[in-house]
């Protein structure tokens, strides 16, 4: 291979090395040319390279003559040369090794020098840095100066709020306690007054026990008296007797107040079982409640506030009714209905009373009150409910002033025949409660035979 075209293929080396590493080119410092020396090791390499070798000639008889002297004294003088031969080959590796080193070196001194170029780069930054903190330094102290003035003014205002919390608080804190011992005060004086309260309606419910067991004696004395008289003119006037018998049933001689705290339940019995009637009687004006007895529809009609009066027979038990604020009267059913005008009534109610009266004035009391409840008004009448066998075996006959009982078909019957419509029939006060031995019959036979002890017949004036 020619010189030249190895120092074309060298420089083609070193200028893709330049473009691959680019810094060295760019550096400031310059790196020393190795190619002259390069061209000399060329040549000492073509030199070498040439020792020995026969210059070539034209073929013929003369030439080969010419080539074989040469080759003979090459021979004969390769013992003279292969000292110098040596010497320059060894010449040659020492050239390539300066090359190499002074190569390395080159590559050294440029990473030196790039070395170099990142420290200037950095000590310009640095000076740049410097720079800017001696002109940003002053600004930065303003401004940490600021921050602090701001800051304290912060810390300054939390505490000045934190403050007015803490007063707030403890100024809550105050009324509340206030507020909690008005409320206490408030609640004991509450509680006083309910405590008051209750202690005078515990000696009103005394007084009224009291006055109920005056009431009590008093009418067992006037029964004694009553009886006494009958003995006396049981033989004078029995005209008189059979005259009254058909108008009215006479109070049977003996309690009967007890008779019916007994046998037909308490008060507040009563009072549980007539709440059924409340909504049919809630936008009455003027309602009358027939055998008012104790008042426990009466008080039912004031709670709601329903104007109502009652009328019953018993002087005692109309006493009872005005002791408690009722407006009640001791008269007699079909005197007082006679005496109404028509139409004067928008409610009637009639609890237990048609089974003491005779069957024949049933009809004759229903067509008076027919006739005294104005359009639209309610009748309730309500009565042992013949229908149930158990009536007869327990309650029915307890009452010894009881005349019959009233199947239900016959009174909607004479309540149609006296203009009344819209008839209800209910069934009240099931046997099976008062007699839990019922359970056990079918369901089907124990609702037709078994049923309510009482019923209630509810209809409206036409």
């Amino acid at each position: 291979m020619e010189s030249a075209e190895l120092i074309a293929i060298l420089r083609e080396v070193r200028e893709r090395v330049r473009a691959r590493h680019p810094e060295t080119a760019a550096a400031d410092i310059p790196l020393p040319d190795l190619m002259p020396l390069v061209h000399a090791r060329d040549s000492a390499l073509g030199k070498v390279a040439s020792i020995g070798a026969v210059n070539p000639r034209r073929g013929g008889p003369l030439n080969s003559l010419v080539q074989g002297w040469k080759r003979l004294v090459s021979r004969a003088l390769d013992w003279h040369v292969r000292e110098q031969v040596e010497f320059n080959r060894k010449s040659v590796a020492c050239m390539d090794a300066f090359i190499e080193v002074m190569t390395e070196n080159n590559r050294s001194l440029a990473e030196i020098a790039q070395r170099l170029g990142a420290i200037v780069e950095l000590n310009r930054e640095i000076g740049d840095l410097r720079r800017h903190w001696s002109e940003w330094r002053p600004d930065w102290e303003r401004k940490l100066h600021d921050y602090e003035v701001q800051f304290l003014r912060a810390l300054a205002d939390l505490q000045s709020a934190s403050q007015f919390r803490v007063d707030m608080v403890e100024s809550r804190f105050r009324d509340a306690l206030h507020a909690q011992h008005n409320d206490f005060t408030a609640g004991l004086e509450r509680n006083a007054i309910d405590v008051q309260k209750r202690l005078w309606a515990d000696m009103e419910r005394v007084r009224l026990e009291y006055e109920r067991l005056i009431f009590s004696e008093l009418r067992t004395i006037r029964q004694r008296v009553q009886v006494t008289g009958a003995v006396h003119t049981a033989g004078d006037s029995p005209a008189a007797a059979t005259a009254s018998a058909g108008a009215a049933p006479a109070q049977p001689p003996f309690d009967y107040g007890r008779f019916a705290e007994r046998f037909r339940g308490s008060e507040e019995y009563v009072k549980r079982s007539q709440q059924f009637y409340r909504p049919y009687f809630a936008d009455c004006q003027s309602v009358l409640d027939i055998g008012c007895g104790r008042g426990e529809f009466l008080e039912m009609m004031r709670d709601s506030g329903v104007p109502a009066r009652g009328i019953d027979l018993g002087e005692e038990s109309v006493a009872t009714c005005r002791h408690k604020g009722l407006e009640a009267e001791s008269a007699d059913l079909f005197t007082y209905l006679a005496d109404l005008p028509e139409a004067s009534l928008d409610g009637i109610f009639c609890s237990q009373v048609v089974e003491h009266l005779p069957p024949e004035r049933l009809p004759e009391m229903v067509k008076l009150c027919a006739s005294r409840l104005a359009r639209n008004g309610v009748i309730a009448i309500e009565t042992p409910n013949p229908e149930c066998l158990a009536i007869f075996a327990t309650h029915f006959y307890l009452d010894p002033t009881h005349t019959r009982p009233v199947p239900h078909g016959l009174l909607a019957f004479y309540l149609e025949e006296s203009g009344v419509g819209k008839i209800e029939v209910h069934r009240l006060s099931p046997a099976v409660e008062s007699m839990p031995s019922l359970a056990g019959l079918p369901a089907e036979f124990r609702d037709a035979f078994f049923g309510g002890l009482d019923y209630s017949i509810i209809g409206r004036k036409l």
